[in-house]
């Protein structure tokens, strides 16, 4: 009788299980793609970006080359909560927020000093295979500049 019951509580709990291991769309390595891509910022154009869970928080992790030849390096770590999480590497951002929108949906804001220097949406597409990033930045002579990044899947 108690194999029975736990035989049952288990199957009754199998579905839950199920959905929390369902693998997060966002988690991944996405490499650029210049040809689907608008208006990049040269230190753009030859980036990849993982993402990886780290234990209640993502890690989001950008590799790449920029203006100057020159690679670059950039980490952050947080919760998709809409909250300023410190991120290392990058000389024109001290903080970013992701805030989820929906399920493929997140918006980003980027921030040096306390002040908004980047904006922006990261859309997934509904398989999974492709992640657009789109947004504002704001150079360090206060120009702004809108571009679209499409990143695929490896």
């Amino acid at each position: 009788m108690r194999i029975r019951k736990i035989l049952l509580t288990l199957l009754a709990l199998f579905p839950a299980v199920v959905v929390c291991l369902a693998a997060d769309v966002n988690v991944g390595t996405w490499k650029v793609n210049v040809a689907k891509s608008k208006n990049l910022p040269s230190d753009d154009k030859n980036t990849t970006t993982v993402i990886a869970a780290a234990g209640e928080s993502m890690k989001v992790t950008e590799d790449g080359v920029d203006a100057k030849g020159k690679p670059f390096h950039i980490e952050w770590t947080g919760k998709f909560d809409g909250r300023d999480y410190p991120v290392a590497g990058d000389p024109g951002t001290d903080t970013r927020a992701y805030k989820p929108i929906n399920d493929h949906t997140l918006e980003m804001t980027e921030k040096k000093s306390g002040k908004i220097t980047d904006t922006g949406r990261v859309v997934y597409s509904a398989d999974g295979k492709t992640r657009t990033v789109s947004g504002t930045i704001t150079n360090a002579d206060g120009t702004k500049t809108n571009g679209t990044a499409v990143y695929d899947k490896q």
